[in-house]
């Protein structure tokens, strides 16, 4: 493969390294945390090297989004490859956990940028046909990271360093930030812009209250507590505020038509409610396969890991489906599928074969790969080049947020049925609190479902640049 003379594989090549770095980066240090308090201290605190960086990378996505729009990918892609490489050399030589902890934010503030600009500029390279197949590559990069992440954080932690864990980053993100120098070229026109930095703190205020309040409720503080009445309140307030200013501002952060048109609006919500149901079935899961079948740890992850298989499979077959029946139906398909899988989670039993949860986690993948796909893709071809980053950071921040409402969810029903079941064995008690949870991936997919019956059935092709997008 001659990358200098096939530029967009060249750029897809590093949209798949820098994608691979943020994900893996998620979950990479689980299996290394005995290593890292033990040189650092702070166990206590642990917590937060993995919180913060969601936090971060979460709160930013938006605004990373409206930047791309006013100033062109590239210089937001670069930037935010730039600071990543940065937070994980610092992580690596962080001195104890609370210098590690803000180095991860630094990571999580690049992973942002990554997060954001890398969809929207695979819907800037690649025809609305093509889009099927490179979310399909996309969506393999979460599925597969998330299985080898925790195994190769445990091999450096045990045979290196736990800091190879971030300077492993280093040179794959320098290539990438490579490729996307020589290779990556904007049509942004320059002129000059009204930023909306009181949108944009407002932004970062009202998201990162609301998910830190999601984060740490039930576990640093009670969700009835003072503390947690007011990270919500704050949130609250910051929200309404944000709504009133994004509705005078010249350039909105935010736009008004997010949230006011159905299109936008419904699929943001779905896109929400899906989020939630790949964070339960992520954390659950395994731990599930462990204690209650009895299986080992690379068999558990197996379970899981054949939706890593299917998602993108599916992702990449995706195209075929909306081209014949539209964005919103297929998305509707892969909803009513996710319900499938859920419905089948929630009659597994104790002694359930093997077979059964690996069979329902590749239905999950499936309707997976069928609802995020021609959601993400359908958006982005209903608005121009200048509105595309703005509408695919929605998408992704209701995608990481739906994560962040699932995790907290999820684990408060998961610790009220194990405290109920505190007198049970390990099993028994792990079974009934995963099963309240498979329970809620039954409810999670029919919300979706219903929250897709109110998208528009018709994604108008935008064909030409407006204040707002095609209605």
């Amino acid at each position: 493969m001659n990358l200098r003379h096939d530029p967009r594989t060249a750029v897809l090549i590093a949209l798949i390294l820098t994608m691979a770095l943020v994900a893996m980066d998620t979950t990479i240090l689980a299996t290394a945390v005995p290593q890292v308090v033990g040189d650092l201290g702070g166990f206590d605190q642990v917590g937060w090297v993995f919180s913060v960086y969601l936090l971060a990378q979460t709160v930013t996505i938006p605004i990373y989004g409206k930047l791309t729009d006013l100033y062109g990918r590239k210089p937001v892609l670069v930037f935010g490859v730039a600071v990543f490489l940065l937070g994980s050399a610092l992580s690596a030589g962080a001195w104890n956990m609370l210098s590690l902890i803000l180095f991860r934010a630094v990571q999580g503030i690049g992973a942002g940028a990554i997060g954001s600009t890398v969809q929207t500029v695979a819907g800037d390279l690649y025809t609305v046909a093509e889009r099927g197949r490179i979310q399909g590559y996309l969506a393999s990069v979460w599925g597969i990271s998330a299985v080898i992440a925790p195994a190769l954080g445990g091999v450096f932690a045990q045979y290196l360093s736990w800091r190879w864990i971030f300077l492993v980053n280093i040179p794959i993100g320098v290539f990438a930030l490579y490729l996307i120098v020589r290779d990556l070229h904007d049509d942004v026109v320059r002129r000059s812009h009204r930023v909306d930095y009181l949108g944009s703190a407002l932004v970062l205020v009202a998201a990162g209250m609301l998910i830190l309040g999601l984060l740490q409720g039930g576990t640093t503080w009670a969700w009835n507590s003072p503390a947690s009445f007011t990270v919500f309140a704050v949130a609250a307030v910051a929200a309404v505020a944000l709504i009133f200013v994004e509705r005078r501002a010249a350039e909105p952060v935010l736009p008004s038509w997010l949230w006011t048109k159905r299109r936008t609006a419904a699929s943001m919500a779905a896109t929400a409610t899906a989020g939630m149901i790949v964070i339960g079935l992520s954390v659950y899961l395994p731990n599930w396969g462990q204690t209650v079948l009895g299986l080992s740890p690379i068999a558990a992850g197996f379970v899981l890991a054949v939706m890593s298989i299917t998602w993108p499979l599916a992702s990449g077959v995706s195209a075929r489906i909306y081209l014949k029946i539209g964005f919103r139906n297929t998305a509707l398909l892969g909803a009513i599928t996710a319900v499938a899988a859920g419905a089948g989670f929630a009659l597994l039993g104790p002694e359930s074969p093997v077979w059964q949860p690996v069979a329902c986690t590749a239905l999950m993948g499936v309707g997976m790969g069928w609802v995020f796909s021609p959601l993400i893709v359908g958006l982005q071809n209903t608005v121009g080049w200048d509105q595309r980053g703005t509408i695919t950071g929605g998408l992704m921040f209701a995608r990481f947020l739906g994560q962040s409402l699932g995790a907290a969810g999820f684990g408060a029903v998961a610790n009220a049925m194990l405290r109920q079941q505190h007198d049970q064995p390990a099993a028994v008690a792990m079974h009934a609190a995963t099963h309240a949870v498979f329970v809620g991936l039954l409810v999670a997919g029919l919300i979706t479902v219903v929250l897709l019956m109110f998208v528009p059935r018709r994604f108008p092709s935008h064909t030409a640049t407006t204040d707002e997008p095609a209605a």
